[in-house]
């Protein structure tokens, strides 16, 4: 038996359900990541439990023997928390931590509880306070529901609630808790349509330049290659979703052309609706993207499905069509050149790079530039010599290929973004027609 003085942190107790054997290695290797998941919230997972069951049951999702198995595991061990790798209804919530005695929650608050965990700025914290409410309300609503079927049968009998636990505010009191539970909710979406706009703003203002984001599955290391790649020094950690906001820099992708590049929150398998949906205004630099870096762990044994859940979510949000970029990166890692092959020939045209050791990055610049070749323009313009301050700002302006000297003017060819070189063209004509005049 556990002694309770022994106990720091909180010891969890991990449960999943699979509806046949086939399924048993998938519902293992969520089981897997549901415990990555617990000791980043700061749990310690002490024990994990697998239930072959073809279908859950209505009330205690395990079934009755089971249920009695897991109290028993929960005495023995000293658990303090169960958390179901499974979605769990609010009668089967009740139901479980009744019969347990102890907090009981399923991977969808887990995840939630993490994202809370991690909020920093003012905006994350408003985007996961939304959708902890909008989680709890479901909850809540099942509870209404509930006490709204024993108030019927009970009233049934007579005409009136003549059951205990049926009489008295119970009702009025949860339509109560659900009535402020929305006003927040609706205050929330207005200060998130507010950022929405704010953004929406300064994507106007990038529109000249290239943005690249950067996509991927959690922990893939993708704030490690955005440091990498514009020598920032934002946050980096081990853990999963360390990244809630959305950061964006400016670094070059080649001699005066500058790119923005944007670190994203990641995705993980089974996201909660409710995340993506208030997330929707950091996600949006992913749908509104030039070129998307969709960044993995090449050294991740279950790389395939991944990639696969990223890929998924991509379309989701309507960005399946942006020009993309599968980025294999803690190459470090790949000890055998047979795996690399083996990669290589699998997902042919992806780039490898190691974001830590800073290798293939300058690879990783060439294939962006490629990806958005459309979006570039070679432009010659011939600048007179009275005028050397346009000479300057062309070369400002792009990666200048040639240059011509003559006696009374230098013609350049510039390489850069079709959007800034035409504009800036277009300006210098108009000035040097009034000047001619």
């Amino acid at each position: 038996m556990y002694s309770r003085e022994e106990k720091e942190t909180e010891r969890v107790l991990l449960v999943a359900v699979a509806s046949s054997n086939r399924k048993r290695w998938e519902a293992i290797d969520s089981l897997e990541e549901l415990a990555a998941l617990a000791e980043t919230a700061g749990g310690e997972v002490v024990e994990k439990i697998l239930q072959i069951r073809q279908k859950p049951d209505s009330r205690s999702f395990v079934g009755k023997g089971k249920l009695d198995y897991l109290k028993a595991i929960c005495a023995q061990l000293g658990i303090d928390l169960v958390v179901f790798d499974n979605p769990l209804t609010p009668t089967q919530l009740r139901c479980i931590e009744e019969a347990l005695k102890r907090r009981t929650i399923d991977r969808t608050a887990l995840i939630l509880d993490i994202f809370a965990l991690h909020a920093r700025s003012a905006e994350a914290k408003t985007q996961v306070e939304l959708a902890q409410l909008e989680y709890q309300y479901t909850k809540l609503t099942g509870w209404g529901k509930y006490m709204s079927r024993l108030g019927g049968r009970s009233g049934a009998l007579g005409g009136r609630a003549v059951g205990i636990g049926t009489r008295g505010p119970g009702e009025t009191q949860l339509e109560v808790d659900r009535r402020r539970i929305q006003e927040r909710i609706n205050r929330l979406k207005k200060e998130l349509g507010h950022i929405e706009r704010e953004r929406a703003t300064q994507r106007k203002r990038r529109k000249s330049i290239l943005t690249v984001t950067m996509a991927g599955y959690t922990n893939a290391g993708k704030s490690t290659l955005l440091n990498a790649m514009t020598d920032e020094h934002t946050h980096v950690s081990s853990r999963l979703f360390a990244t809630l906001d959305s950061a964006s820099r400016s670094t070059q992708l080649a001699d005066n052309i500058p790119m923005v590049l944007t670190d994203t929150v990641g995705f993980i398998k089974r996201l909660p609706a409710q995340l993506v949906a208030s997330f929707r205004a950091t996600l949006a630099e992913i749908a509104t993207a030039n070129v998307i870096l969709h960044v993995v762990d090449a050294a991740d044994r279950h790389l395939a499905e991944k990639i696969a859940v990223v890929r998924r979510s991509l379309e989701r949000l309507g960005a399946d069509k942006i020009p993309t970029l599968l980025v294999l990166n803690k190459s470090d890692l790949i000890y055998d050149d047979a795996v690399r092959e083996r990669l290589s020939k699998r997902y042919e045209g992806a780039c490898f790079c190691s974001a830590l050791q800073r290798r293939g990055l300058a690879m990783l610049r060439q294939r962006i530039r490629e990806l958005a070749s459309e979006i570039f323009t070679e432009l010659e313009v011939t600048i007179p010599h009275t005028a050397p301050q346009w000479e300057h700002l062309f070369y400002e302006s792009g990666d200048v290929l040639e240059r011509t000297e003559k006696d009374d003017s230098v013609t350049l060819r510039i390489r850069g973004y079709r959007s800034l070189l035409e504009g800036l063209s277009k300006e210098f004509r108009s000035l040097q027609m009034n000047a001619d005049k």
